[in-house]
């Protein structure tokens, strides 16, 4: 379990492990980020796509606010696979998002390239990397919380409506409705094959990992696009002449 405190808020960021076996994650953690020109209502739509993307893999979701403008969706799993395969099973849903959602969705980790999308963050699912929990506070003003939510409510939730003095109404009122998420952990083989398909089939292999993780096996390049697009230069300072 990390926590940060900050603006006087205590935000917990558990690992989606047990203690028991700290190298296998028994949760998939799907980050829907809103980019500028997005919002709230955009992550709904995303979503909605991912809940039946997961459907159709014969996974369940359980939808949070992030205690910002996104959504998180909480799957729990067996804990049979590694955190580099879960991460991999985070990208295959990111990449069918993208596919059916191409002008609203996109798994492009450079901020340059995501456009006005909603970006499926599926570095969360990395080893070390980790989401604020449900219930969390948020170190924002007015001290927003990460609400859970059941998918019914997403589309009307306000995320605004969910801080420090309101969660306790809420919880009063409705209970937990994440409790039986421990009830049934999921097979993640379903999205490991799409996974496997697109890289044999489709050439898409892995995608870039944070820039403080260690470089990984067969991870592309962490060169900023626009930046790799530059010609070299000669030693002076200034591009080299072209040939």
């Amino acid at each position: 379990m990390l926590w940060a405190a900050n603006l006087g808020a205590v935000a917990f960021h558990p690992w989606p492990v047990r203690r028991g076996d700290t190298d296998h994650p028994d949760e998939l953690r799907l980050d829907l980020d809103p980019q500028p020109g997005t919002d709230y209502a955009d992550a709904v739509r995303a979503a909605r796509e991912l809940r039946a993307v997961l459907d159709e893999h014969g996974l369940r979701g359980w939808p949070k606010t992030s205690g910002g403008r996104g959504l998180h969706v909480l799957v729990p799993i067996r804990p049979d696979w590694t955190f580099v395969e879960v991460r991999r099973a985070a990208i295959a849903c990111g990449r069918e998002l993208e596919r059916r959602m191409p002008d609203r969705v996109t798994v492009e980790w450079w901020k340059e390239e995501r456009g006005e999308r909603i970006f499926v963050d599926y570095n969360q699912a990395a080893r070390d990397r980790t989401i604020a929990s449900a219930y969390s506070v948020r170190p924002r003003p007015h001290a927003p919380v990460s609400a859970p939510l059941r998918w019914e409510e997403i589309d009307d939730a306000v995320p605004e409506d969910f801080d420090i003095r309101t969660m306790p109404v809420r919880y009063a009122e409705a209970g937990d409705v994440h409790a039986d998420m421990d009830e049934e952990r999921f097979d993640l083989e379903p999205l490991l094959e799409p996974a496997r398909r697109d890289e044999a089939e489709r050439g898409l292999g892995d995608l870039p990992y944070p820039p403080d993780h260690p470089k990984m096996p067969g991870e592309p390049s962490r060169v900023r696009p626009s930046r790799a697009r530059k010609p070299p230069e000669d030693g002076s300072g200034t591009p080299a002449a072209p040939h």
